[in-house]
């Protein structure tokens, strides 16, 4: 059966590896991400996340791999395959002097069939600041023009890296709100956070990256596998502490009261969250081989979305 380009994955990564000097950054790494889903990387600080999605990007070189990207490889890929991407990247500093609305309608510029720019600033709630400069922005309202510059190029694929850093509990709902529009819609979207409940609320699928490798792959309900999604019963009994996993709690607590004569003393029911999963994941013992690091991905100075979109540009422009 031969697979068209609708059914190709939006990623698809293969033994994806990247040395830093002695550091390998990236050691193996597999990774599928289909269409029309969103897709969370979750991992520690230096677990190879930024250098994995600055390949997918194309803004990095592999070592060694097979990589496609909207099928195509990101190392040659040329302007038309730039111009499916929105990348929101963690922190932007970029023309400072423009107000919300030229940016906007500048990035617009850039692609062949964008979004509507005003639409796109009334999506991120930013219709009151079309007029004033970035500068004059507060952090939670620079991180939504961030988001604007990544969507008005009306991507196929959206690479969203901590998207909602400095936005408030009423900001991120909203955000959250707009993302899963954008998905409903068939973006695809690649994100990173280290929020767990965002994750938990967006993605459809998570990958948990250590030591540059995926660890664990599923969605946030069965991430672990069964086990780890296993309720945990509490109680005490002759005046020692008891436990018990069970899939099925209710009927648990209700054989231990009919045993225990109707109350059951200390008892708690706790039920794993997906950041109990998390951790349990990327958590080893001292000595195992987990890297602790939290440095040792190489720093780079922020690149911006539109300075990454101009650049990407023109550098097509000159070739």
């Amino acid at each position: 059966m031969t697979t068209t380009f609708a059914d190709a994955p939006a990623v698809d990564v293969r033994g994806l590896r990247k040395r830093y000097g002695t550091k390998q950054a990236v050691d193996g790494l597999d990774l599928t991400v289909h269409r029309g889903e969103i897709f969370s990387i979750l991992g520690p600080n230096g677990a190879g996340k930024t250098t994995t999605v600055e390949i997918l990007e194309g803004y990095r070189h592999r070592d060694d791999g097979h990589v496609r990207v909207l099928g195509q490889d990101p190392q040659t890929a040329g302007r038309d395959w730039r111009a499916r991407l929105g990348i929101v990247l963690q922190s932007a500093n970029d023309l400072d002097e423009a107000t919300v609305g030229e940016l906007v309608r500048l990035c617009a510029l850039y692609y062949p069939a964008p979004r509507d720019p005003e639409q796109v600033i009334d999506a991120v709630g930013l219709r009151e600041k079309a007029r004033t400069r970035v500068r004059q922005l507060s952090g939670g309202q620079r991180r939504r023009l961030d988001v604007a510059l990544g969507i008005v190029g009306n991507p196929e694929l959206l690479f969203l890296d901590e998207p909602t850093t400095g936005f408030d509990p009423q900001a991120r709902r909203s955000f959250w709100d707009l993302i899963e529009g954008l998905r409903d819609e068939g973006t695809t979207i690649l994100l990173t956070t280290h929020y767990l409940d965002e994750a938990e609320r967006l993605a459809d699928r998570v990958a948990v990256v250590r030591d540059g490798h995926v660890v664990a792959l599923g969605t946030p309900q069965d991430l672990g596998g069964r086990d780890a999604r296993r309720a945990l019963v509490r109680w005490t009994q002759d005046g020692e502490p008891r436990e018990e996993r069970t899939d099925t709690p209710t009927r648990t607590v209700a054989e231990l009261a009919a045993r225990l004569g109707g109350e059951v003393p200390g008892l708690q029911v706790l039920r794993p969250t997906l950041e109990d999963v998390y951790l349990g994941l990327i958590e080893e013992p001292i000595g195992a081989g987990a890297s602790t690091a939290t440095g040792d991905e190489p720093h780079h100075e922020p690149t911006t979305t539109a300075a990454r979109t101009i650049a990407a540009q023109t550098s097509e422009v000159l070739r």
